[in-house]
């Protein structure tokens, strides 16, 4: 098995603000051997000269769908399969050349595409899905329009991202039919959302005993579930039922913020503001009219506040992203711009690596620089604990990308 050693780095684990400084990380196939504080030296080893530069785990992103090829769902879902998976393909190529090595679909990634991108067929990061979020009828996941003739459903209501799941049974049986395909996690829809055309914002969605069914069945496998969730009562159903991530938390009060945080390893936040920018600055032209848009100003008016309250009280504050269309992905790297105003340089790029991580149940599998992790990597030609804002420049900061000991780019 082929050994490369990375040495003269500056080293940021993902977790500690202490960096080692001239150390070197070694290599051996694709996961970390060693991190050594100086030289490390070993017969018949390639040895790259990183010559001082930042290196830190590869980047996770929390809340990324695959299949986000427009905001239209019904043009996504009217595409053929085959198409829909080229679209995709080309998405999370350009994710992982962003310096992406790991991302959480929260909605519409299934095995096959994980499988594809496991064997090689195209470039792409580690992908943890959870396959379809689970919606109630008129909550979020259900985009038919209310003028839309369709007989009564039961489970039978679905589009790429998400199906009608209405009562305990069938939401017990729909998650484990997903968890049977390899689901890393289960997704529930809590709250309204902005996109959704028939539900309020502040809608409560799901009842305990559907949420109590989904978090059962999830535990069942050791796996989690997931919550879309703006509003502070949704945030505070998702503590009270164990549900593990927390997604936008738009809405969310400072005395609920304080009770993420005192859930310490159990409940996380996972903010995603890029997507609240780009369809503030695109609503109209990404299809947004009317009430969606009145939904998008008072979600996109509490998120600010909301990460302040979360940054304040300590919580567990996650990264995810949630863009729609190609053209805007690469908004992905801006998350980091968007959030330094309220966050530390030190906490973004742990939200990005080891809390993102923890999130995931992945903790010393990605989003670490330790022994026994993929081999995971970036370097970065400037400390971003100094300038955040080379993480919102990849193409021109990133000297290098790797997965799995491969490099994706090497610009050393």
């Amino acid at each position: 098995m082929s050994i490369k050693i990375l040495k003269n780095c500056v080293i940021f684990d993902g977790s500690n603000e202490a960096l080692i400084e001239g150390g070197s990380v070694v290599i051996e196939g694709d996961r970390i051997r060693e991190v050594a504080a100086g030289e490390a030296k070993i017969p018949d080893a390639a040895v790259i000269d990183m010559g001082g530069r930042f290196v830190m785990p590869g980047l996770l992103d929390a809340h990324f769908h695959a299949y986000s090829i427009s905001l239209n769902m019904s043009l996504v879902d009217n595409m053929t399969m085959p198409l829909k998976v080229a679209h995709a393909a080309r998405l999370l190529r350009g994710t992982l050349h962003r310096g992406y090595t790991t991302v959480r679909d929260p909605g519409g990634g299934e095995v096959g595409l994980h499988l594809a991108i496991s064997q090689g067929l195209f470039e792409g990061p580690r992908l943890y899905y959870g396959g379809k979020a689970l919606s109630q009828t008129g909550g979020h996941g259900d985009m038919r329009q209310a003028d839309h003739a369709e007989s009564p459903c039961g489970c039978s209501a679905n589009n790429t991202f998400s199906e009608v799941v209405d009562g305990v049974d069938n939401v017990r049986k729909f998650c484990r039919n997903e968890l049977r395909k390899g689901a890393d996690h289960i997704k529930l829809f809590i709250s309204g959302g902005v996109s959704s055309p028939t539900d309020p914002i502040w809608m409560p969605q799901y009842t305990d005993a559907e949420i109590e069914a989904a978090v059962h069945e999830a535990g069942s496998r050791r796996k989690y579930v997931m919550a879309h969730c703006h509003t502070d009562d949704g945030a505070r159903r998702c503590l009270q039922h164990g549900i593990r991530s927390i997604d936008h938390c738009t809405l969310i009060t400072e005395d609920t913020a304080r009770l993420i945080a005192a859930a310490d390893g159990r409940t996380y936040a996972v903010p995603t503001i890029a997507v609240l920018e780009q369809v503030m600055r695109h609503g109209p032209e990404l299809g947004l009219f009317g009430e969606s848009l009145e939904k998008l100003g008072i979600a996109h008016a509490g998120a600010y506040r909301s990460l302040e309250y979360l940054q304040r009280a300590g919580a567990r504050v996650g990264m995810g992203t949630d863009l729609f269309e190609e053209r805007f992905h690469p908004m992905q790297s801006l998350e980091f711009s968007f959030r330094s105003e309220i966050f530390k340089p030190i906490e973004l790029l742990r939200s990005a690596t080891s809390i993102n991580a923890e999130i995931m149940q992945k903790s010393g599998v990605v989003g670490s620089i330790a022994p026994g992790a993929y081999a995971d990597l970036i370097a970065v030609d400037r400390n971003p604990l100094r300038d955040i804002h080379v993480m919102a420049r990849p193409d021109e900061h990133f000297s290098m990308i790797m997965k799995g000991g491969d490099f994706v780019r090497n610009r050393i």
